[in-house]
């Protein structure tokens, strides 16, 4: 029986396999459970107990030696490079196109840029919300028509969950777990039930900016925004304020610039008046600091805020909504120098 452990033995240091398929085989037929080295175990009962050792030894050195050998090839064959009879090695390369960032990721980043020179950090929160941090800490009344179905999407007609309608929903919940001064902007996507079509969407994205601190004032909102449209749209872009009004400023006031493409002389653009909206802003309203646990006699502060959508139609004269979530590679191609 030694004898031919040996012979074994001495077949499996020469085995070679020019396949993974030749190599299964040689597994097989030596360490198969109907193998080669299993007929040696069945038979190894039969041995005289006086060379049990002996054979014992053999025929573990066999099975390790068969067990090294199928590994070594199997590792050959997983580190050889591979070709492909249908590859032309002498052909070019085919040019593989650059993809380019969306031109709503690249507005997102300049404004956020921009406010990060003011020292602004990024806060981010759910989309699914509350209805408390959506509208009632923001000072929204219970009759309020943004709080109506029309506006708002709910979750399983439940009205106390919904898909958040602004990002002021990240203003709340950082002024409730942290103390002025606070100084940051939010950007992330809104949603509203409107009708689809080229200057509306059902979602859409804004970007808007908050500074609690002691003696905040409007003059130092008025410089912010003065910064802000000087450095998104050029030097020259002058801005004014117009009175508005939102639940949660005080004073409110909604920002114009003058328009970027005939320079304020008139155009079709700028319905032929010179100016712009972008934006709207205003005083933290003392009631939205109290809802948050913030005290107003000692604490003011300004917010801001825009659509993404907006400031990208403005830069890039995209006049169709629908464009930015339609994906077509021919629209997207043309922000390629962009990036």
């Amino acid at each position: 029986m030694i004898d031919k452990i040996k012979s074994l033995l001495q077949e499996v240091e020469n085995l070679t396999a020019s396949n993974a398929e030749e190599l299964e085989a040689l597994r097989i037929k030596y360490l198969g459970k109907k193998g080669e080295i299993s007929a040696l175990m069945n038979d190894f009962r039969t041995v005289p107990a006086e060379q049990k050792r002996e054979v014992g030894i053999y025929i573990n050195q066999l099975k390790e030696t068969a067990q090294n050998k199928i590994n070594e090839l199997k590792e050959s064959f997983e580190n050889a490079p591979t070709f492909s009879n249908d590859i032309d090695l002498t052909r070019t390369a085919y040019p593989i196109g650059l993809g380019t960032r969306h031109p709503l990721s690249l507005v997102k980043k300049e404004i956020c840029d921009i406010f990060g020179r003011l020292g602004f950090s990024i806060a981010e929160g759910p989309e699914i919300e509350d209805d408390w941090h959506v509208f009632s800490s923001l000072n929204f009344a219970e009759d309020h028509p943004a709080r109506d179905m029309q506006d708002t999407f709910f979750i399983q007609h439940n009205p106390d969950v919904l898909l958040r309608t602004h990002t002021s929903s990240v203003q709340t919940r950082v002024m409730e777990k942290q103390q002025p001064p606070i100084r940051i902007i939010c950007p992330g996507r809104v949603y509203r039930n409107e009708a689809i079509s080229y200057r509306a969407h059902c979602f859409f994205h804004q970007v808007e900016a908050l500074y609690v601190d002691k003696n905040v004032s409007f003059a130092d909102l008025k410089q912010a925004l003065l910064f802000f449209a000087k450095e998104m749209f050029g030097p020259e872009t002058k801005i004014r304020l117009r009175p508005s009004y939102f639940p949660f400023t005080e004073p409110s006031a909604e920002m114009d610039i003058s328009c970027n493409i005939c320079g304020g002389e008139g155009c079709p653009f700028c319905k032929h008046t010179g100016w712009v909206e972008i934006l709207g802003c205003g005083m933290v309203d003392p009631n939205v600091l109290e809802n948050c646990g913030i005290d107003s006699k000692v604490y003011t502060g300004y917010a801001l805020g825009m659509g993404i959508e907006r400031i990208t139609n403005l830069k890039y004269r995209v006049k169709d909504l629908r464009m930015f979530s339609e994906n077509d590679i021919r629209f997207l191609r043309e922000f390629e120098s962009a990036n």
